[in-house]
């Protein structure tokens, strides 16, 4: 084990309550799977350094931490383990927060007219018929980052899917190895990095086939699920021939499990360590973790209650005093206020949650009809920003914007501050509605999310919330790419939950964002 990974445990007792012995547990179980995944790397109880790159991004730099010391470029996730050249770095780039921001995207088709391995008609562009030069073919991605993940229809779904606006014409398309019928949706690339804070497997949990809900089995089951997700990426998105290796798989997992990413360096504000502030990814490779800290609905398994001040990287700087300054260091003290103040805006504000299912339907909660609540309520681990517990969610960034396809008009106003992509829509049928029990319910989704790995009409468009940090480097935003920039994502959700945010708090919240 590194001296990292130890001073990573050696960091976790420390904000545990210390009257129950479950943490602990959970602690001796990530540091036994740790142990066990250095052994496999080929260097048991060896002292590694760690290397640190940092890159420039929009608004300042982000950096990359591999716990494992020096990059191996001829580790396996760098390799063509398929038949179209690519490798999963065609996808999870340093510099984009080990994501895809569109800008890059777009810089990669000009400059190889289409021919970068990313633009493979498979699933880079928005049907498999794809030109491989033709810009309009591969729009999703030029413009919003999307990925088209296509599946069969569950033998078993509860419910019957109808294309009612098909803009590609591969929406819903003959299974080609007989069978239910396949239904195309669109997605953004996922980080691969911070991923052991993760409590799902990809946006709508389909590689989760071990569950992250328990600190004794998290870190081997963390393992076994992301050595799945890699045989079905290295096979899916590169069209492997034959499938990769034991000894590819582990290489690759190993050397995901080693990556922090973070925001290192504001613009504005400078560097995100200064004057006791603890941004950049060396301080997230060091936060304590266990599945279920800091839950929401009360599962945190040390008996902990949940605070929704879970966002505490920047309090020092809420109070930081210019009087001695020039007019250079003003400007930034003001900008680092602006960050903490962003913070505080993240714990605290208030969102009136409704119509949220996985929330509102959720018997845990009683069933409310409204509640409010905050940003925390959905993003709970304490300074990473996603839910430690598998709760996936539909705030209604994946319902339709169609003339008359929206309901709610709280998540119609919010669709409407968003660069929403033109994408397939889908006739829900046959499913009840889960706030008004007993009565059946029809509606429109652009991404059946969940639904459409489970077949259950309790997991329409419900999916998990993302790791938040690294923000920055990795426009745009949401699992659809609707939200061109943060600026149009704070304004959804202000919109959207009933916020009622003024012009300043919404820049203290994209500059806290941005932070990250």
């Amino acid at each position: 084990m590194n001296r990292l990974e130890v001073d990573r445990l050696q960091h976790r007792p420390a904000m545990r309550p210390a009257r129950l012995s479950s943490a602990a547990i959970c602690a001796a179980a990530l540091a036994a799977a740790m142990l066990a995944a250095t052994a496999r790397a080929g260097v048991p109880g060896r002292s590694v350094q760690p290397t640190l790159q940092i890159l420039p991004d929009p608004t300042g730099a982000i950096e990359t931490l591999d716990v494992n010391g020096p990059t191996r470029r001829n580790s396996a996730f760098f390799q063509s383990l398929g038949t179209n050249g690519r490798t999963c770095e065609t996808c999870h780039v340093a510099d984009q927060a080990m994501s895809l921001g569109v800008r890059q995207i777009q810089a990669r088709f000009a400059a190889t007219h289409g021919k970068d391995a990313l633009f493979a008609p498979v699933d880079g562009a928005n049907c498999p018929n794809a030109r491989r030069d033709n810009a309009a073919d591969h729009s999703l991605l030029l413009k919003h980052g999307l990925i088209r993940v296509f599946m069969a229809l569950p033998d078993n779904a509860q419910f019957s899917i109808t294309a009612v606006h098909d803009p590609y014409g591969c929406a819903i398309v003959p299974n080609p190895n007989g069978g239910a019928p396949v239904v195309s949706v669109y997605r953004r690339p996922l980080p691969a990095a911070n991923l052991s804070f993760l409590s799902a497997i990809m946006f709508d949990g389909r590689e989760t086939v071990a569950p992250l809900s328990s600190g004794t089995t998290f870190l081997a089951n963390l393992t076994s699920d992301l050595t799945h997700q890699a045989l079905d990426a290295v096979n899916g998105h590169a069209q492997a021939a034959t499938a990769p290796t034991p000894g590819q798989l582990a290489d690759i997992v190993d050397f995901e499990l080693g990556l922090f990413t973070a925001q290192a360096r504001d613009q504005h504000a400078g560097s995100l360590r200064a004057n006791g502030a603890h941004g950049g990814a060396m301080q997230l490779s060091e936060l304590p973790y266990y599945p279920g800290i800091n839950d929401t609905l009360g599962a945190d398994p040390t008996g902990a209650a949940f605070n929704p001040g879970a966002m505490m990287l920047f309090s020092n700087w809420s109070d930081l005093d210019d009087r001695y300054g020039d007019f250079w260091d003003n400007e930034r003290d003001a900008a680092r206020r602006a960050i903490a103040a962003g913070e505080v805006i993240f714990n605290s504000a208030p969102l009136q949650i409704s119509n949220v299912r996985g929330l509102n339907d959720n018997a845990a909660l009683g069933k409310p009809s409204s509640f409010t609540g905050n940003c925390t309520t959905c993003h709970d681990t304490p300074n990473v920003g996603n839910h430690s517990l598998p709760l996936p969610l539909d705030i209604g960034t994946g319902h339709a914007t169609l003339a008359g396809a929206e309901p709610d008009p709280n998540i119609a106003a919010g669709l409407a501050e968003l660069s929403m992509p033109d994408l397939p829509v889908y006739l829900i049928q046959g499913c009840p509605n889960p706030f008004n029990a007993g009565q059946p319910e029809s509606f429109y989704t652009t991404d059946p999310a969940k639904a459409l790995v489970t077949g259950l009409c309790s997991d329409f468009n419900r999916g998990k919330g993302p790791v938040l940090r690294g923000l920055a480097a990795r426009a745009p935003y949401f699992h659809n790419g609707a939200a061109a920039n943060l600026h149009e994502l704070v304004n959804f959700y202000d919109r959207r939950f009933a916020m009622r945010l003024t012009e300043e708090q919404k820049r203290a919240l994209v500059a806290f964002l941005n932070s990250l």
